[in-house]
């Protein structure tokens, strides 16, 4: 199955600006047998963990952890964009490949002492993990493992991650 989905992401040069080379992973979620794959293959690598949340980023990773959560049994976490959630919230700012953005999370979405797995797409820099970290520790949550579909290992995103596991399960080297 990976190598299936290796062979459906698709590359996209100079998007979203000119010398990035983006890893388009739609032609994933339009084959039912991939996604649900992917998802299926995570169930099984955390059904064992006793995840409590299954936080995610916007928006890509959101794709992946709501479903992912309602079949671990889990509470869904949106980790998003400044100004888009409507209760209390903590926020984190950090640096991107090609800009600077900041998360927010409801300072009641995570209770203190929960398991909390994350879940994006995609792991580049590692600016919006360490992020997501951040946020989830904010709100007394532990986190067990971070989670991505495709690592741009050349980045060097994992080097910036301390003490939390990360599993990938492409990577491009």
């Amino acid at each position: 199955m990976i190598e299936r989905i290796r062979a459906a992401i698709r590359d996209v040069p100079d998007f979203p600006k000119p010398g990035i080379l983006f890893k388009d992973i739609t032609p994933v979620l339009n084959d039912p047998a991939l996604f649900g794959g992917i998802v299926d293959a995570l169930v099984a690598r955390y059904r064992p963990m006793g995840i409590d949340r299954v936080a995610a980023m916007e928006s890509r990773g959101f794709i992946f952890g709501a479903p992912l959560a309602t079949r671990l049994g889990a509470g869904f976490v949106p980790l998003r964009k400044f100004g888009k959630l409507p209760h209390t919230t903590v926020a984190e700012t950090f640096d991107l490949e090609y800009g600077t953005e900041t998360l927010e999370i409801h300072t009641d979405a995570v209770r203190p002492g929960e398991k909390v797995l994350v879940v994006d797409d995609l792991l580049a820099t590692g600016g919006t993990a360490v992020a997501a970290i951040k946020l989830i520790e904010k709100t007394g949550g532990s986190v067990v493992e971070l989670a991505f579909l495709v690592e741009l290992a050349f980045l060097g995103g994992r080097s910036r991650i301390d003490g939390v596991p990360v599993y990938a399960m492409i990577r491009y080297d």
